[in-house]
């Protein structure tokens, strides 16, 4: 392993390494030079990805309307999605209806990978295909992913998706393959340009703005300073998953 990497992280797994190794070359392929993110996150040009960025997602639902779903369309515009049922193709993001039956509160909310510290789905992966990237996003690699759906099973979320059918006109800075498990991927190719996620831009545009984006480590974002200031949860929080995606109203 480079002498540097391990500098970075003396705890650095296997998979952190692995993640690191992908992040790298993913953001060197796909957005050369310098980007806006990595300068905010304090990375110089083609340096890898380190823990000191943690990226993340507060969702207000208070704002969040139901039968909205301008999140939904934008992911799989920029993802190469179809909008079909998971029976017909992937679902990286949908949207789902609660009731407090005690207090008849109802909300909406897009339900997606939490892009959890603790992630369960790693844990199970026979291969190393499923990992987390060192800033927090979690992947899979579709060239390693032997389609076995352990991860799919470990997921609390309901966030993974299989890809049953041969896949067409896809775009090429979002890899797809049969026989591959696949989710949300938080935009990452967006993000390593200096971006944010598709479905927090088109809430944004749409007015809405109940998708906040940022890095959660960082106690100037505006997402830390939410977190800090308003209650907010995370979905089966009981699990101690630490997720990276947080609901406010919920």
């Amino acid at each position: 392993m480079n002498d540097d990497l391990r500098s970075a992280d003396p705890k650095l797994s296997r998979r952190g390494f692995l993640g690191i190794s992908a992040a790298a070359l993913g953001g060197i392929m796909l957005a050369p030079g310098v980007r806006l993110i990595e300068l905010a996150a304090g990375r110089a040009p083609g340096e890898p990805v380190t823990n000191r960025v943690r990226w993340g997602m507060l969702i207000d639902t208070s704002k969040c309307a139901s039968g909205c779903t301008d999140c939904v369309t934008a992911c799989n515009t920029e993802n190469g999605l179809s909008g079909g049922t998971l029976e017909t193709d992937s679902q990286w993001i949908r949207k789902i209806d609660l009731k407090d039956l005690r207090t008849g509160k109802a909300h909406s909310l897009p339900m997606l990978c939490q892009h959890c510290a603790e992630p369960p789905c790693v844990d199970v992966c026979p291969t190393g295909a499923s990992f987390k990237r060192a800033d927090g996003i979690v992947l899979v690699d579709k060239h390693t992913c032997i389609g076995c759906r352990y991860c799919v099973m470990a997921c609390p979320y309901g966030a993974r998706s299989f890809v049953h059918e041969p896949l067409t006109a896809q775009k090429p800075d979002v890899p797809r393959g049969k026989g591959c498990v696949e989710a949300c991927t938080m935009c990452v190719q967006r993000v390593d340009r200096g971006d944010g996620p598709a479905c927090a831009e088109a809430c944004a545009a749409a007015g809405h703005n109940a998708i906040l984006f940022g890095d959660l480590n960082n106690p100037e974002s505006e997402i830390a300073k939410r977190v800090a200031t308003y209650a907010s949860r995370q979905v089966r929080d009981d699990l101690g998953l630490n997720t990276g995606v947080r609901y406010q109203g919920i």
